[in-house]
């Protein structure tokens, strides 16, 4: 189904986006970038890493299994087309394609659970 999947992030949902931002940035080290506005108007934050890969806060209910999230990027497009033939082979779609900073988003679970999500910007057909 997929062709050369890359991660393209992690997602993990805080819930005090100051204090994830000061560790991460004073105890870890990393380079944050605060985004003004998540869509709703709630700020989150991006720490882009060696391979490419973003690492994304936002504020939300913290529990286990809601987070972190692996994020495949679908550099060519198709999120409809990737979550219907998904949903075709009774996979549980968790949160359905909708608007994310940025693009398009889809949340599915494997068999065991785990939310995976896909990605998509803007300036690709869906």
């Amino acid at each position: 189904m997929l062709k050369s999947p890359r991660i393209g992030a992690v997602f993990f949902y805080v819930s005090d986006l100051d204090r994830t931002e000061a560790f991460y940035r004073d105890v870890i080290g990393l380079s944050l970038q605060k985004q003004p506005d998540d869509g709703g108007g709630r700020p989150w934050l991006m720490a882009s890493i060696e391979g490419n890969v973003d690492l994304l806060f936002f504020n939300g209910e913290v529990r286990t299994g809601n987070s972190p999230i692996l994020v495949f990027n679908l550099e060519s497009g198709g999120i409809d087309a990737v979550m219907a033939d998904l949903a075709a082979a009774g996979t549980t779609i968790v949160t359905p394609v909708s608007h994310a900073p940025g693009g398009w988003s889809a949340d599915f679970a494997d068999p065991d659970g785990y939310t995976f999500s896909f990605y998509q910007t803007e300036t690709v057909p869906r």
